[in-house]
């Protein structure tokens, strides 16, 4: 097993819209999911993120956390909605001031800021012209993302444009699950198209005011055969194309993979020419400085006749047998995220790997002294961080792991029923407790990696969370 690179990038992730809350506060726009949690049904719980976890005002307390952990890397995002509360036109400046003032506290603390800028939270006033599925969001996201590199860029070096393009397109535009809550297949497909398009045309208009490294994050899902069928096989990679290939290809070689397009044309009923227009695929490729990666878990497949409620040939199975998961039944294979590095590494060779999200939710809760003894999430880190290791064994070039999530959070339309975070957040008053699996995490940080010794025992915390 390969050692990490000393100057790896060890740390945590979290989104403004999941933990921020004050959505009012100092000039905010609304976002299009303030819109969408409005919704009766929309969020489980009938919850919303006027709350959260407080962090718009309890900043500085959340990295004091990161500084005691001895992380190096924080990934978090800009709220969209509070840098261009129109969409367009008016810079909020005392957004900007409260960025510059996190980002500047972290660079004191030697800890390295990893800034999103789209993490699902786009302006609502953007939705007048379809939101990403209007041409117009690609400019409106280049204006936003040039005031935001123009003010900070001297001071990051490690920027993320978009936050899970495949996710916005299905959930939001193609289900309806996620904000907008639109159900529009074709309209999906405008809609990540223009992420990526965005994605390029922002980088080309950072260049002159940031040296930091640009790229986009996507949630990647290994795709694997439910049998030994030949059916089947295609049917995992017709999912493959659909969930991976159609971003990986044109942000990281060029265009978009030729079975997969074929694949959206059958099931929108005609070309994507007047979405994918002459010259976008070069605007997109070659703008990627790194790619982030998040990984839960993998796809498992089956062929399916494709129909009115199943637009490709195929449908997602599960596995057979049994296979550890998480509380939210989320099926966990360290193997395929170790297969999956070494893939990126072997078919995209030179683009430098960051794991921006990997996490699983368990509901533990404190006990009787106060702690939270999640012994799972230590095990599914530690056997995460095994993969790395072996991935980087493999040659894969990666260069940073920011664990997904530092805090218990909105989860989006889930509510604030599943606990990803290493600290756990008491929702009614806002405290924070550290969570064993966080202090075994700063003991694999202390040690480059090194997680030797199967029953390594988390240090003990005393009924504050803090460490002892």
């Amino acid at each position: 097993m390969a050692d990490f690179p000393p100057d790896f990038l060890w740390g945590a992730a979290t989104s403004a819209y999941q933990i921020e809350g004050s959505l009012d506060a100092d000039g905010r726009g609304r976002s299009v999911w303030d819109s969408f949690a409005e919704l009766p049904g929309s969020v489980q719980g009938g919850g919303d993120a006027r709350i959260a976890c407080d962090s718009y005002r309890r900043w500085e307390e959340d990295l004091d956390i990161l500084s005691d952990l001895g992380m190096r890397a924080y990934r978090f995002s800009l709220a969209w909605s509070r840098i261009m509360p129109d969409g367009r036109g008016r810079v909020n400046e005392r957004a900007l001031d409260h960025y510059e003032r996190v980002i500047d506290e972290l660079r004191r603390r030697e800890i390295e800021p990893v800034v999103t800028l789209n993490h699902w939270d786009m302006p609502a006033a953007l939705m007048t012209h379809g939101g990403w599925i209007g041409r117009d969001s690609v400019d409106a996201f280049v204006e936003y993302a040039v005031a935001a590199s123009e003010r900070l860029g001297d001071r990051v070096d490690w920027w993320i444009t978009q936050n899970e393009p495949w996710i916005i397109q299905l959930l939001g535009y193609q289900l309806g699950l996620h904000a907008p809550g639109i159900r529009d297949l074709r309209g999906s497909a405008a809609a990540g198209h223009h992420l990526l398009l965005a994605h390029g045309r922002a980088a080309d208009a950072m260049r002159s005011s940031t040296k930091g490294r640009i790229g986009v994050a996507l949630n990647l899902l290994p795709c694997v055969p439910a049998t030994d069928s030949a059916a089947d096989a295609e049917a995992a990679w017709g999912s493959d194309g659909y969930v991976n290939r159609w971003f990986l290809d044109p942000l990281l070689r060029h265009g978009y993979p030729a079975d997969m397009r074929a694949h959206w044309e059958r099931a929108i009923g005609g070309p994507l020419d007047e979405i994918i227009r002459d010259g976008d695929e070069d605007a997109i490729a070659g703008r990627s400085d790194f790619l982030g990666v998040n990984f839960y878990t993998h796809r498992v497949m089956s062929a399916a006749p494709a129909g009115a409620d199943r637009p490709f040939p195929w449908q997602v199975v599960g596995s057979t047998g049994e296979v550890d998961r998480t509380d939210e039944s989320t099926e966990i294979v360290p193997d395929a995220f170790r297969d999956l590095l070494l893939r990126l590494h072997r078919e995209y060779p030179g683009i430098p790997l960051m794991v921006t999200e990997n996490g699983a939710v368990y509901g533990d809760s404190p006990t009787h002294d106060g702690a939270i003894h999640d012994v799972r999430r230590t095990r599914y880190l530690r056997s995460h961080i095994s993969a790395m290791a072996e991935a980087i064994a493999g040659g894969a070039p990666l260069v940073g792991y920011t664990h997904w999530s530092l805090l218990d959070n909105f989860e989006w339309a889930l509510g604030y029923r599943p606990r990803f975070g290493l600290v756990y957040v008491d929702f009614r008053t806002g405290e924070r407790v550290v969570k064993d699996s966080a202090l075994h995490y700063a003991e694999i940080v202390r040690a480059g990696g090194c997680i030797d010794g199967d029953d390594a025992r988390p240090p003990q915390v005393d009924s504050m969370g803090a460490f002892g």
